[in-house]
């Protein structure tokens, strides 16, 4: 049997992308400290690997297809194909740096720079003009300042580590969230193609699918026109006659953010029986 090889990041995206999975219908599961989880489509075959390694091994084709961040893929200069951006697990890559320097100071002297990114870091640091010597760390970047750098250049999504660590941004380098990547050659095979297309398909519907909601409700035959006219939905509203000839029965999708308006607009304005729920996926 055809085989698409995928891996999966451990650490800190990794529930989110199993969530995805889960939700379009691969459903992954491993116990911990399992890496090769086993996979509901047996057309797909899974790794777990730490996010870092992700982007270079899709690129040398050990894997097909993959999940990693995108400040991954630019440190590891690796040459590969992002199908989809997720959104989720988004960050920001800052130099930061203790509340007592400013940059006109940093930039009078030679600094230390502590950082897990040195291809993202030393791009940065010239490209500001800094003289700077950079140290590659390997976790815990925010405890280096003040005895054993001057700056650090790493990830942040509330800025609540830094605050803790009394650190000040002075750039934001990046922002980066998770992508689904793919290897180039893998496209160049049409089984590995479709199914790749397929996965896209399916990820796109999920994510849409949770930014929006269905409403249902029923709307009395004088009050239609008025409701329909300010009624948002992706295309056009679904509508049938109510039984008896009493109105019409009027199913929409609109985005969550819509609804806390939206209806007590409907009731304000006639409609009635509106029901809400939850979509699983949408496929425009």
């Amino acid at each position: 049997m055809l085989k698409l090889k995928m891996v999966i990041p451990k650490g800190r995206i990794y529930n989110n992308v199993i969530q995805l999975l889960d939700d379009a219908g691969f459903g992954v599961e491993a116990a911990e400290r399992v890496y090769v989880p086993r996979v509901d489509d047996s057309e797909v075959e899974a790794k777990i690997m730490k996010p870092q390694n992700i982007p270079r091994l899709v690129e040398l084709g050990s894997h097909d297809v993959g999940f990693t961040g995108k400040d991954w893929i630019i440190e590891t200069g690796a040459d590969v194909i992002e199908v989809l951006d997720l959104g989720f697990d988004r960050v920001k890559i800052v130099a930061a740096v203790p509340k007592a320097l400013s940059e006109v100071n940093l930039k009078q002297r030679r600094v230390v720079v502590a950082s897990e990114y040195e291809r993202i870091a030393s791009q940065f640091l010239k490209q500001e003009n800094y003289n700077f010597i950079l140290i590659r760390t390997f976790g815990a970047t925010e405890v280096f300042p003040p005895d054993d750098a001057d700056m650090i250049i790493d990830n942040t999504s509330t800025g609540r580590t830094l605050k803790e660590h009394n650190l000040h941004i002075l750039h934001e380098v990046m922002v980066s969230s998770t992508r689904f990547i793919v290897n180039k050659s893998a496209l160049n095979d049409p089984w590995k193609r479709e199914k790749i297309d397929e996965m896209k398909t399916l990820f796109q519907a999920v994510l849409d699918a949770r930014g929006r909601v269905m409403l249902e409700m029923n709307v009395a035959g004088d009050k239609f026109q008025q409701i329909i006219k300010f009624l948002p939905c992706m295309r056009s509203p679904t509508v049938a006659p109510l039984y008896g000839d009493q109105g019409f029965a009027v199913k929409v999708a609109v985005k969550k953010a819509e609804v806390v308006k939206l209806i007590p607009l409907l009731k304000k304005h006639g409609a009635t029986d509106i029901l809400e729920y939850e979509i699983r996926k949408v496929v425009v």
